[in-house]
């Protein structure tokens, strides 16, 4: 489905998971998950996601390159700072920022979401990326690629 492929920009890919996440909360209440201070739990996911995007977005910026992900066409491949550790800390950061969002609500159903997410960045933004970065970089992100994983 190569309509899709970088089309709709990632963060509104996790509102849109969030906001589906919420709606499949109300609609199933049965499923309330019990989890001891979820409230504050939740506040340090969300935070440490956002954290970790942006970290990723500062790379960038520093390595003065884009970050356009609907527009793959990078100019350094970058791969020092949060890029040692994980190929895709922007992405990284909304998964746990939606992990944080199903502690908030509380509701065990959310949970299918996160893997809902992770398919659908690797399918439709991460796989599109990769493709341009090995045409872009050739050996170097071959070599990158082995090195870094994806996630974590």
């Amino acid at each position: 489905m190569p309509l899709l492929e970088s089309r709709v920009p990632p963060p509104i890919v996790v509102l849109v998971m969030a906001l589906l996440m919420w709606l499949v909360s109300l609609a199933a209440p049965t499923l309330h998950l019990d989890v001891p201070a979820h409230t504050s739990l939740a506040v340090v996911l969300v935070v440490a996601g956002f954290f970790t995007g942006l970290s990723g977005v500062v790379t960038f910026r520093k390595a003065k390159t884009t970050t356009d992900p609907t527009k793959p066409h990078a100019s350094t491949l970058v791969t020092w700072g949060v890029y040692t550790m994980t190929r895709n800390p922007m992405y990284l950061g909304g998964l746990i920022m939606l992990f944080g969002w199903t502690i908030f609500l509380s509701n065990v159903l959310p949970l299918v979401f996160l893997p809902v997410y992770v398919l659908y960045i690797n399918r439709f933004q991460i796989a599109p990326e990769e493709r341009a970065l090995t045409s872009l970089f050739g050996e170097a992100f071959t070599t990158y690629r082995g090195r870094v994983r994806r996630w974590l």
